[in-house]
C-alpha cells in the first residue's frame, strides 16, 4: 500500500542511541592520569549515555505504550480516528495521512461489512485498520531501511502474520481457484532436490504476496513463506506499505521505470541494484531458493479501451536476466511461467504514479493463481543461433507471456462461473480439503 506521506523518524532511531566517543576524546587521555579518575570520567560518560538512552526510551515508550503505538488497543471506529487525530495534532504524525486514512477505512468498512465472510463486523474492521495504522505510524519513530536482501520479520513483530490478517478478508475464497496443483507440487519437488525455481508472472495487487501465500499455506506451508519477491521501489519506500513488506523475503531493487524519478538518486540506485544482484547469485548459489519476479516491471492495468485485464507484457531483459542470474548459480535451475488474478481485492489506480502516494480502494472478491507448463529453454532456442541474442531473448519471452496470459483467462473463468468452478479437473480449492 503507498500514502503520500513523507518519511523521516520522529524520535531518534536505534543507530542514534549508540554511545560514542567525541573526536579526540577517551575515556583514558593521553596524559594518563590516575586510574582512579579515569574510572571516575568513564563512568560519567557511561552514566551521559545511559540517559540519553533512558530519555529516548521514555520519549518512544510515551508514543508506543508498553512498545507499540496508541493504535494497537483500537477497538472501534470512534477509537481509531481519535487516535489517529491525537496523533496529528501532537505532531508525531503528518496532517495528510488524516484524510488518505479515512479514505482507506471507509473503502475497507464497506468491503468487510458487504462481504459474506462469517466474522465480518465493525470490531474486525476497526482492529485490522488499527493494526495498519500501529504498523504505520511505527514507521516514523523507528523507520526500517531494507537491506539487499531482507529475510522476513517474525519477532518481535510478526509482520508475516499482520500481512495475512489483511489480505484474508479480501478475498472471498469460495470464488477463488488454484490452477493446476500438480505443478505447485513439482516445484516443491524441484527445490527439495537442490534446484532453483523462478516464477515469471504477472503482477496485479500489493495483496499479491497474501493471496499467494493464502492460496497455498494448508498443502504447500514452505512455498507460501519462503518464497522471495523481487521487490520495487513503492513497496521498500512507503511508510504505510513497509509494513507488509517487511513480513516477505524480498530481493530490493530500482525499476528502470523509476530509475531517473529523481536524477541525483539515480547513481545510488544503480549501486543498490549492483548489491543485489550479487545477494541474489550469492543465494541461488546456495540452491533450493524459489524467487518471483514480474517481468512486466510493475502491476497490470486494464486495456483503456475496452476495460480488460490481462497480464502486461514481459519485459526481455528481465526474464534474460534471471535466467543468467540462475546459470552463474552453478545449480540446476527452472523458469516456470504464472498468472495471478487479485486485481479485484485492490485495484491499482489507472495510470503509472512517479511519486509515491494513491488512493487505497478495497474489494472482496474471488482470486487465483495458476502455473503454466515449465520452460523448456534448451527446446524452445534449438532454432535460433547463438548470435542472435535479441531474437532468443524475445522468443523466450514471448512464450512466458503467452503462456501466462492463456492461464489467467482461465482461471479468471473459473473464478467468474460457478458451473467452471465446480466441474473443473484443473482448477482446486485446496483449503477446503
Amino acid at each position: 500500500m503507498q500514502l503520500g506521506v513523507p518519511q523521516g523518524p520522529v524520535l531518534c532511531c536505534r543507530k542514534q542511541l549508540h554511545c560514542r566517543k567525541p573526536p579526540g576524546r577517551s575515556c583514558e587521555p593521553a596524559h594518563r592520569p590516575s586510574q582512579q579518575s579515569a574510572t571516575v570520567a568513564c563512568r560519567r560518560q557511561r552514566q551521559a549515555c545511559s540517559l540519553q538512552v533512558q530519555a529516548t526510551a521514555e520519549a518512544a515508550k510515551e508514543a508506543r505504550p508498553s512498545g507499540l503505538t496508541p493504535f494497537a488497543a483500537v477497538r472501534s471506529e470512534e477509537e481509531f480516528f481519535g487516535a489517529l487525530q491525537k496523533g496529528v495534532d501532537s505532531g508525531k504524525l503528518p496532517k495528510e495521512l488524516y484524510p488518505a486514512f479515512q479514505d482507506f477505512y471507509n473503502s475497507y468498512k464497506q468491503t468487510v461489512l458487504s462481504s459474506d465472510a462469517p466474522d465480518a463486523s465493525p470490531e474486525l474492521v476497526a482492529e485490522v485498520m488499527g493494526s495498519i495504522a500501529d504498523r504505520t505510524f511505527n514507521q516514523f519513530l523507528d523507520p526500517y531501511t531494507f537491506p539487499s536482501y531482507h529475510t522476513r520479520l517474525l519477532e518481535p513483530y510478526d509482520y508475516y502474520k499482520f500481512g495475512q490478517n489483511y489480505v484474508r478478508t479480501l478475498i472471498n475464497f469460495d470464488k477463488s481457484v488454484v490452477g493446476h496443483l500438480d505443478r505447485f507440487q513439482k516445484v516443491q519437488e524441484q527445490l527439495d532436490a537442490g534446484h532453483n525455481v523462478v516464477l515469471l508472472a504477472n503482477h496485479q495487487t500489493e495483496a499479491d504476496p497474501g493471496v499467494w501465500a493464502l492460496l497455498l499455506e494448508k498443502v504447500l506451508p514452505r512455498l507460501a513463506t519462503e518464497i522471495i519477491y523481487v521487490a520495487g521501489d513503492r513497496v521498500v519506500a512507503d511508510p504505510l506499505c513497509k509494513p507488509f513488506s517487511m513480513g516477505r523475503n524480498l530481493f530490493c531493487v530500482h525499476s528502470r521505470k523509476r530509475m531517473d524519478d529523481v536524477p541525483e538518486l539515480k547513481a545510488e540506485k544503480m549501486a543498490t541494484n549492483r548489491r543485489t544482484l550479487g545477494a541474489m547469485v550469492k543465494e541461488l548459489s546456495k540452491g533450493g531458493k524459489l524467487v518471483w519476479i514480474a517481468p512486466s516491471g510493475g502491476r497490470d492495468r486494464p486495456d483503456p479501451q475496452s476495460g480488460e485485464w490481462l497480464p502486461h507484457r514481459y519485459d526481455p531483459g528481465a526474464v534474460e536476466l534471471m535466467r543468467t542470474m540462475m546459470a552463474k548459480s552453478k545449480k540446476r535451475g527452472h523458469l516456470w511461467p504464472m498468472a495471478m488474478y487479485s486485481w479485484e481485492v485492490m485495484p491499482p489506480p489507472a495510470g503509472l504514479e512517479k511519486n509515491l502516494g494513491e488512493r487505497r480502494l478495497t474489494g472482496y472478491a474471488g482470486t487465483g493463481i495458476s502455473l503454466a507448463e515449465e520452460l523448456d529453454v534448451d527446446a524452445l532456442l534449438s532454432g535460433i543461433p547463438a548470435e542472435q541474442k535479441q531474437e532468443r531473448q524475445q522468443k523466450l519471452t514471448e512464450t512466458a507471456w503467452q503462456a501466462a496470459v492463456k492461464e489467467f483467462k482461465l482461471i479468471s473463468d473459473a473464478i467468474h462461473n460457478d458451473n467452471v468452478r465446480s466441474t473443473s479437473s484443473m482448477h482446486t480449492q485446496p483449503w477446503k480439503d
